[in-house]
């Protein structure tokens, strides 16, 4: 009967959206829900925070209590309005966030089965991406690059296919990518020129749809440069402070450099992370013929077209950010992980009998390495590192206030933020800070000729040292990627001529509370009967 037709649903039907993100965003916030209250880290206290922070208050979308790098403001409207909606907490920013991440796996579903169109593919695909060490850590992180990989990947959804495009749609959602990092506009302008080259391949009627293809997908280009010029028009800078530029864009143009990042890239879509165990099984099934369906026909498989275009994106995005980024972060390349795993799974459905184990051990691997640490150089927000390092960083600043309230601190960032800015979730009121870039030897002997600027330190590994058998590369990377050598905290204290007097350590981080026996000031909110168990103190206010 044709009503009944109209009333039951389909099984081979994909479930509609409304039902799967619900899903995903409670698998989502199960799985992170003890990161939720975790203090702000790294880049979202030096940068993100600052600006979304300042936006809340004052709504100029320059930032003006950090440095301004002429990110776009996107991030900080979104987090300004999640604060105004409910409080200022470090949990509402990381469920915000969560949303976010909720939404961008949500892409992924959808965007598998356009290429592809099997649920299976799809679900593993989308659990693979989720549980991709980075992306889990990065889906409660308030780093941009979270953001634009969400609205990167919807904007794929529209724009990959071979068949349904939809450009107007794809240029909305690459814009607001565009809007959240800079970056991002890199993915619809290289499917613009993708696509121009077909429209001069094309006959006369498909040029011309092909054209407008184009032209929309350029488009998305605009707001970013609106963004730009109205950045130059408030602070002088078009792409951010001089050191900025510097740093990510003019310091990184050696030829040297360049192949050395590149090969870092490389090596971060195929390798990091355990993401070799996908890659490891996609060699090995294409050794296989491809499978049979019921009907006797070979089992669904992206097309050559979206295939080559996914390459192009890959390529495309590692050479960039092997010239752009004075970092080798790995989160810039967020959006593209879910691309490198439905290549993957998408081979392991056509061509292995019994795949949803390559799938399941892919899983496993990734498992792994959420919590368990590669045994090389890595930032620790690739994975659940971060979370250690907030909790030492924790403890350490505890024994701080237990021990010398109202000491002037000597550390690094970023400690040093953590300490003097209480909106960021460490302490309630500021510290007076000396300041040093890192605890390597040469900062070291800077901070022991001016011995009088600080009355403790609070010294910890800025960089995870993996060892030494594993330490390749060390010489480019010394050179090249800012690669240095924290001197250990008993060191340091011989030094600096004090007294480590607390030491904590954690999955190969460590921090060290250091005193010394010199007269130093208190500050005048330190509570009454403070005692400073730091030689002979003195407690005149000030």
């Amino acid at each position: 009967m044709r009503w009944r037709k109209l009333i039951e649903p389909r099984l081979d039907a994909p479930f509609p959206l409304w039902m799967i993100f619900p899903v995903i965003f409670v698998a989502l916030y199960v799985t992170h829900f003890s990161l939720l209250r975790l203090p702000y880290y790294w880049d979202e206290a030096g940068y993100y925070i600052p600006a979304a922070w300042d936006f809340f208050r004052t709504g100029s979308l320059i930032p003006f209590t950090t440095l301004t790098n002429a990110h776009p403001p996107l991030p900080s409207v979104y987090l300004a309005l999640w604060w105004r909606a409910s409080d200022f907490t470090p949990e509402v920013t990381r469920e915000a966030v969560l949303i976010v991440a909720a939404l961008g796996l949500l892409a992924v579903w959808k965007l598998v089965l356009r290429v592809n169109g099997s649920k299976a593919v799809a679900f593993w695909t989308t659990l693979l991406t989720g549980l991709y060490p980075i992306w889990f850590a990065q889906s409660t992180l308030a780093h941009a690059d979270i953001f634009a990989a969400a609205c990167t990947l919807w904007g794929l959804v529209y724009a990959l296919p071979d068949r349904g495009r939809e450009p107007r749609v794809a240029a909305a959602w690459f814009m607001a990518a565009a809007l959240s990092k800079e970056t991002a506009i890199a993915i619809p302008l290289t499917l613009a020129a993708i696509y121009a080259v077909h429209a001069i391949r094309s006959h006369r009627p498909a040029r011309t749809r092909r054209i407008k293809e184009v032209l929309w997908l350029a488009s998305a280009a605009i707001p970013l440069a609106a963004w730009y010029v109205f950045h130059y028009a408030k602070t002088g800078f078009l792409f951010g402070n001089p050191e900025f530029l510097r740093y990510n864009a003019q310091a990184t143009l050696t030829p040297t450099r360049v192949l050395a990042a590149f090969g870092h890239r490389v090596l971060h879509l195929t390798g990091h992370m355990n993401m070799f165990v996908p890659i490891l099984l996609t060699g090995a099934a294409l050794m296989l013929k491809p499978q049979l369906d019921g009907d006797g026909h070979e089992k669904s498989d992206i097309a050559p077209g979206v295939r080559r275009r996914i390459f192009i994106l890959l390529l495309v995005n590692a050479a960039m950010f092997s010239v752009l980024g004075g970092a080798l972060l790995c989160r810039y390349l967020l959006p593209m992980y879910p691309l490198v795993l439905v290549l993957a799974v998408s081979t392991f459905h056509r061509r292995v009998p019994y795949w949803h184990w390559l799938a399941g051990l892919s899983a496993a691997g990734f498992v792994a390495g959420i919590f368990v640490n590669p045994p090389y150089g890595f930032a620790p927000e690739d994975n659940l590192a971060y979370a250690h390092v907030i909790r030492l960083h924790e403890a350490g600043i505890a024994q701080l206030k237990a021990k010398y309230p109202g000491a002037t601190v000597l550390s690094a960032w970023p400690v040093t933020d953590a300490l003097s800015k209480p909106e960021l979730g460490w302490v309630k009121h500021p510290w007076d800070v000396y300041a040093i870039d890192d605890f390597s030897s040469a900062q070291i002997d800077k901070a022991a000729d001016e011995p009088g600027r600080y009355s403790a330190a609070l010294v910890f590994s800025t960089k995870y040292d993996p060892p030494p058998l594993i330490s390749l590369g060390r010489r480019f990377d010394e050179k090249y990627f800012g690669l240095h050598h924290d001197l250990p905290p008993e060191a340091i204290a011989q030094r600096l001529h004090g007294q480590l007097v607390w030491k904590g350590q954690d999955q190969g981080m460590w921090i060290g509370l250091i005193r010394f026996n010199r007269q130093f000031e208190a500050r005048s909110d330190v509570p009454a009967g403070a005692v400073f168990a730091s030689g002979a103190a003195t407690t005149s206010s000030r």
